[in-house]
């Protein structure tokens, strides 16, 4: 029981001596080492030929001079840089795929212990005095691989973006800008497959962004790769961009390229759109702004439209000065309408319009007549050009002479509006509505015996009516 209870009290020290001894060969150099010649050998054989592109022979050293000392002299870490460059060429020409799987794993193996070594202080780099390079070294590879198990090893998505993550924290402002694509791409796809929250989303943009402008605002010899980069970085983010950020964001990213052009109205629209879209609205200073300027745009733009829409269709220009109490003027527009048309049956219903403008608003009863009869004549069958002739004659009965020619008046009013329900079925319920308001004026059997005349008899209705109808009596 003792023995155990010992056991238990030294087992996490000898768990930490074990990891301890691990990270320790991890970093083994070559100095003080036996086979310091042999690994100096082999580390120059195969650096040598890296640079021949005989990846074999760099192969089969490199693996001699990383067995002895994986952390070469103590002061670099190319044992593991390198170790990443040859597996990944391996990859590249392996076709088993257990064997690529292999090589990947060899990979993120030898990132690991190059981290831990830098991290634990098992390589000793010359810092200049930069008390963050061992973090920014760190930084920089991690970018490094993320860069290659995106575009070349296709690794999964949530351990590539380990190494972004990683990449941003420990580069800080020397984050290169070769991750932004993949970083940018990742976060996209993790949005939208619900795998990160706006506000991580969010993040990782600003922070991005934020090295790009620092960067390009050096005016270094990267500038310009720092700001293609950036370019191609926010063009995947615009992607997801209306779901991540605010009026606010949009504000300050729409308004350069308005203030550039303020009276492009195209630019105009799109911007005032988009904020519109992101929950921007009045009150606010810079969408009143787009706002007001839009509105008398579209103003005016909309009356040159419909000037030019009007001109080439006279017809709704009439309705238009019909509505404001313009008679004359849309008479004028139904006339034009009619002149150009060449379909009859359109023609017929601008002159039908006309007729009704004539007769009702300008009291113009001959001409109104006329015209009503030119549309009946367009298109055959159809009753309504005679209702309206009914009606001229109904409502200026009245004025055609005594209460016998009046009443003649009216018999030639119910006349067409007989005629119209003969030929079109569509108008005989107003027909007979208006047949039956009128029967009572019909004339009077005993003013017909006082004038000798019958039923059936022929009469002339006077004034500007001037029609024959046939008698027949109310009684």
């Amino acid at each position: 029981m003792k023995r155990s209870k010992l056991l238990f009290k030294l087992l996490p020290g000898l768990i930490m001596l074990t990891l301890s001894i691990n990270l320790s060969a991890q970093c083994d150099n070559w100095e003080g080492s036996a086979q310091k010649g042999e690994a100096e050998d082999a580390h120059t054989i195969y650096r040598q030929a890296l640079k021949t592109k005989d990846y074999q022979m760099a192969f089969e050293n490199w693996e001699k001079a990383y067995n002895i000392a994986p952390a070469a002299d103590g002061k670099r870490d190319f044992h593991y840089t390198d170790g990443i460059k040859l597996y990944l060429n391996r990859w590249k020409n392996e076709t088993d795929a257990a064997k690529k799987k292999e090589y990947i794993d060899r990979i993120l193996k030898l990132q690991e212990e190059a981290v831990n070594c830098l991290s634990s202080g098992g390589i000793t780099l010359k810092c200049h005095g930069q008390k963050d390079c061992y973090t920014k070294r760190i930084g920089y590879l991690q970018g490094r691989l993320a860069y290659d198990m995106f575009y070349i090893l296709n690794t999964p998505y949530s351990k590539t973006i380990e190494q972004l993550s990683g990449a941003v924290e420990n580069s800080g402002d020397d984050l290169e800008y070769i991750v932004f694509a993949p970083y940018a791409n990742i976060v996209v796809y993790n949005f939208e497959n619900e795998l990160m929250t706006k506000e991580e989303a969010r993040a990782i943009y600003e922070r991005l962004n934020a090295v790009a402008d620092l960067k390009i605002a050096k005016g270094d010899r990267l500038s310009d790769s720092y700001q293609q980069a950036k370019q191609s970085m926010n063009s995947t983010f615009s992607k997801i961009e209306r779901y991540i950020f605010d009026c606010e964001f949009f504000k300050a990213k729409l308004r350069p390229e308005y203030d550039a052009d303020p009276d492009n109205f195209e630019v105009i629209k799109q911007t005032l759109a988009i904020l519109k879209g992101q929950g921007c609205g009045s009150g606010d200073v810079f969408f009143d702004e787009l706002d007001t300027k839009w509105k008398k745009y579209a103003a005016v733009e909309n009356a040159k439209i419909q000037a030019d829409f009007e001109e080439n269709n006279p017809n709704v220009a009439a309705k238009r000065l019909y509505d404001q109490g313009d008679f004359k003027s849309a008479a004028l527009k139904y006339q034009e309408a009619a002149d150009g048309e060449v379909d009859p049956s359109k023609k017929a219903g601008y002159l039908f319009s006309l007729a009704s403008i004539e007769f009702r608003k300008l009291k113009q009863y001959s001409k109104a007549r006329a015209t009503a009869r030119e549309a009946a004549k367009l298109r055959p069958g159809w009753g309504r050009p005679f209702m309206l002739i009914g009606d001229m004659y109904g409502s200026t009965a009245r004025s055609c002479g005594d209460s016998w020619n009046q009443r003649l008046a009216i018999l030639a009013a119910m006349d067409k509006y007989n005629y119209a329900k003969s030929i079109d079925s569509e108008q005989a319920k107003d027909a007979n509505s208006r047949l039956s308001k009128y029967r009572a004026s019909m004339p009077d059997k005993n003013d017909g015996f006082m004038r000798g005349i019958k039923v059936g008899h022929a009469a002339s209705v006077g004034c500007w009516i001037g029609e024959t109808v046939k008698v027949r009596f109310s009684n």
